[in-house]
């Protein structure tokens, strides 16, 4: 068990069971070889053998399709299903959504969204997402950390566990939120240190990044902050992990370095050209999506942008088309600019909420909402492209006794998380001391295989 203040350190070498998936199957194949060869070497010394060959002649393509940087889309609200990735036209539960082709033969997705329909030969689409959470603030807990809610514990978010797993050296904060609402991503028990740096539409400036005194005043401030202010600050206080500085000084020192650094303008889009950025979307959403394909240029490990208003309750047709048709350019935008930048395979997109929508519509005209059999689509680094797991059917008008009638392959929150962590070769199974001395794994949930190249 890890304590929690350890630093990640890889055990590829001394435990090869906790690598990668696609090393095994050759790996038992080889395994497999040393069973037939009898009497020519013993079976437990080939088997060693072939592992370390195994494990050498793979480890660089392991590497190769390692993700380094996480994107998520944020639909916070609940977007329908069946208005975006999963649309069952002329049907009890279509509603005024028609199915429109795209990239992948076969595959279909909702009309309002016929830019992304464009780029789904780049994508994973998950159509049987299941959760037991139906509330927002639970539901959002849920999906962010992998965790439903623990009154006794604060889990931390997919991309502060990316980032407490993982090492970097940049110099402006590695877990970032862009119009973040009411519920950002959190360290949890991990500490505020990974907690996302939060910020707005990218096309205002960052604030406060720039003193508002002349460089030799403010050299004598900082000077004086750290040796008279931070000494009284010392007296009594906790220590952070090094034991040479307090939380107060680590984090001024983590904001100076920030203010001085060449990459904050990953932060600033205006440096794209006018024809990248309006392809994004004259919104806050399209410009969040462009500074996050920014942000991951310069190392961040994860960005999380978020669009709201996907809660309808009331007229909900149109209010899906009207937060789809922000999403669509935004996205489409964001996978083609991954992809010509370079970035995708190393890069993996998430587009969700926190739930879908009912199948039936309320008498409102409205969906309400709906944890079982919801979508949510990845793409990106080491993930199938053009591949549809799950399924579901017209059956899932009511649950009646069965929650899960008419959804095929399910896929439940916390397997959504550990084959994200394993996306990225973290032991998600690997167990962390919490501050109280609680043993908690990253991950309680199962890798899906088949979403895998």
């Amino acid at each position: 068990m890890e304590p929690l203040a350890g630093t990640f350190e890889s055990n590829r070498d001394s435990e090869p069971g906790c690598e990668s998936w696609w090393n095994f199957h050759r790996r038992r194949f080889l395994r497999g070889g040393a069973m037939a060869t009898g009497g020519l070497l013993s079976q437990g010394m080939l088997t060693k053998i072939a592992e370390r060959l195994s494990m050498a002649s793979e480890s660089k393509h392991s590497e190769k399709m390692r993700a380094k940087s996480l994107i998520i889309l944020w639909m916070q609200g609940g977007p329908s299903q069946l208005e975006t990735f999963d649309p069952h036209p002329d049907s009890k539960i279509g509603g005024e959504t028609t199915a429109i082709k795209t990239s992948v033969d076969g595959l279909r997705i909702a009309d309002t969204l016929p830019q992304t329909a464009e780029i789904m030969h780049h994508a994973t689409l998950i159509r049987s997402m299941v959760s037991k959470e139906g509330d927002h603030e639970r539901a959002t807990y849920n999906m962010k950390t992998g965790w439903r809610p623990d009154p006794t514990l604060i889990h931390p978010a997919i991309g502060s566990v990316i980032c407490h797993q993982t090492e970097d050296n940049i110099e402006i904060p590695r877990h970032v939120s862009i119009l973040s609402g009411q519920w950002p991503a959190r360290g949890g028990y991990m500490g505020s240190v990974l907690d996302s740096f939060q910020t707005g539409d990218p096309k205002d400036p960052l604030p406060n990044l720039k003193s508002y005194t002349d460089k030799k005043v403010f050299e004598n401030r900082m000077v004086d902050l750290k040796s008279v202010v931070e000494a009284e600050f010392r007296r009594g206080r906790l220590r952070d992990l090094d034991k040479n500085k307090t939380l107060h000084e680590s984090s001024t020192g983590r904001a100076t370095t920030m203010m001085a650094s060449d990459q904050i303008k990953a932060f600033d889009i205006t440096a794209e050209s006018k024809s990248v950025i309006d392809s994004f979307g004259d919104h806050a959403f399209g410009r969040g999506c462009l500074a996050a394909i920014r942000l991951i240029e310069q190392g961040v490990r994860c960005v999380e942008v978020e669009l709201s208003g996907w809660d309808t309750h009331a007229e909900n047709y149109s209010l899906q088309s009207g937060r789809c048709k922000i999403l669509d350019a935004a996205l489409h935008s964001l996978i083609k600019q991954l992809d010509a930048r370079g970035l995708l395979d190393q890069t993996i997109v998430m587009c969700g909420g926190e739930f879908g929508r009912t199948p039936t519509i309320n008498i409102a005209n409205g969906r309400d909402h709906w944890p079982t059999g919801f979508s949510t689509l990845l793409a990106g680094g080491p993930f199938r492209a053009g591949h549809v797991h799950g399924q579901t059917t017209h059956e899932v008008i009511e649950r009646g006794n069965d929650p899960l009638k008419g959804i095929e392959d399910i896929v439940r929150i916390e397997d959504l998380h550990a084959t994200l962590l394993h996306a990225f070769g973290v032991d998600f199974a690997k167990e962390l001391q919490t501050p109280i001395g609680r043993p908690l794994s990253l991950s309680k949930g199962n890798v899906i295989e088949s979403l895998f190249v």
